[in-house]
């Protein structure tokens, strides 16, 4: 396996790395509202990254070859980048046990 970054790797981190640039710069900004910016775009890019080629028969294209398939392909793919973040429980959640 390559040392090198892949742009998944990369894309993922510049978007942190934006975030918290974002935050510094701005004291006041609410961290969730530069979350939902940083969502919102990221959404933007990814739907116009998977628009179906308009060859009905590409096997590629298939499972987005509409706007509802692509929004299935998008809520499991956020599902699971939800379940792989190391944020995705935390100790102030409001479901964990309190001794």
């Amino acid at each position: 396996m390559s040392d090198e970054e892949s742009p998944y790797d990369i894309a993922a981190r510049e978007a942190v790395e934006l975030g918290n640039r974002l935050a510094e710069d701005d004291q006041e900004a609410h961290l969730w509202d530069i979350a939902d910016g940083l969502l919102a775009g990221a959404i933007q890019y990814w739907l116009y990254a998977r628009q179906p080629c308009g060859d009905l028969r590409c096997e590629e294209c298939a499972e987005v070859s509409t706007a509802e398939e692509r929004q299935v392909v998008l809520r499991r793919l956020t599902e699971e980048y939800a379940h792989d973040s190391e944020y995705y429980h935390t100790p102030t959640d409001s479901n964990v046990g309190r001794a």
